[in-house]
């Protein structure tokens, strides 16, 4: 199988150092092994992807020297392949309809009881309100959930393939850990027909990656990843979890620093190696 990466962002805002670093680190990473490099759209919430947005990705992108397969994958065009997975988790007893807002998880969870997790991946961690819940068809308001607990339940034991230079070999995955500080995540939300997780799973598979190459900060998302996947019967990809781009303050880099925008930089003459030193690209990978 040929060794295939990919970046994925979604035209939600402009790239900043960060996004530089993810999508440089998985060509250069296809290009070591000989391999292919994809670009893939996530625009799966319509609401908030914009055109101009996903114009400046591939224009930013290119200035930086990557290039890659021409049709991109969109995700807004792939909602049959993620009702069709969902159905799957459905079929095998895993899924709810959840109508919690925010306010009533939050009230549901109650006080903080000292050493257990509050949030997970996801944010706040879902306290299970809905989850007998299973009714035939979900209102419009209602997100579906994955049953974790009874997900585990169909599970062996669950680990995955690291390459970085920090963790690197097999990873396994604590059963519990995903019981009490991940919990029961969406699955398809409000008004879109998907959520991240469902999507990328089914997208990566669809695709052939082989190597996900993602920031340290997705090493807990990567476990929910690896147990749709199993669930799935889809490959599960080696994955590569690289250190984060940081301002000065140590904080990680977010669409909103738009000081840090590629296009900024771009606009007051750098240069795509001065981008590489900037992250720390233009010698070993990292």
């Amino acid at each position: 199988m040929t060794f295939t990466t990919r970046f994925a962002p979604s035209p939600t805002g402009p790239l900043h150092l960060g996004h530089a670093f993810s999508a440089l680190l998985a060509s250069d990473l296809a290009d070591q092994h000989d391999g292919t490099f994809l670009l893939r759209i996530e625009d799966i919430d319509q609401s908030r992807a914009r055109p101009a947005w996903e114009k400046q990705i591939y224009e930013d992108l290119a200035w930086l020297g990557l290039d890659w397969p021409r049709p991109v994958m969109r995700q807004s065009d792939r909602l049959p392949r993620y009702t069709a997975a969902l159905k799957t988790l459905t079929d095998l007893g895993l899924t709810y309809a959840c109508r919690c807002n925010r306010a009533d998880i939050e009230a549901a969870a109650g006080a903080p009881q000292e050493g257990v997790p509050q949030f997970g991946p996801d944010g706040r961690i879902y306290p299970g309100t809905c989850r007998d819940r299973r009714i035939a068809t979900p209102a419009p308001q209602d997100v579906i959930r994955l049953d974790m607990r009874a997900a585990l339940a169909q599970l062996g034991p669950l680990s995955f393939g690291e390459t970085s230079q920090d963790l690197g070999g097999r990873i396994r995955i604590d059963p519990e850990h995903l019981l009490t500080g991940v919990g029961d995540i969406i699955l398809v939300r409000r008004n879109m027909g998907s959520s991240y997780h469902l999507s990328v799973v089914v997208d990566d598979a669809d695709q052939g990656i082989t190597d996900v190459v993602r920031g340290a900060d997705l090493f807990e998302t990567t476990q929910i990843h690896v147990v749709l996947q199993t669930l799935l019967s889809l490959p599960v990809p080696r994955y590569h979890h690289h250190r984060l781009i940081r301002d000065s303050a140590g904080k990680r880099l977010a669409k909103r620093d738009d000081a840090r925008a590629i296009a900024k930089y771009r606009s007051e003459g750098a240069r795509p190696a001065d981008i590489r030193d900037l992250i720390g690209l233009s010698g070993i990978l990292t």
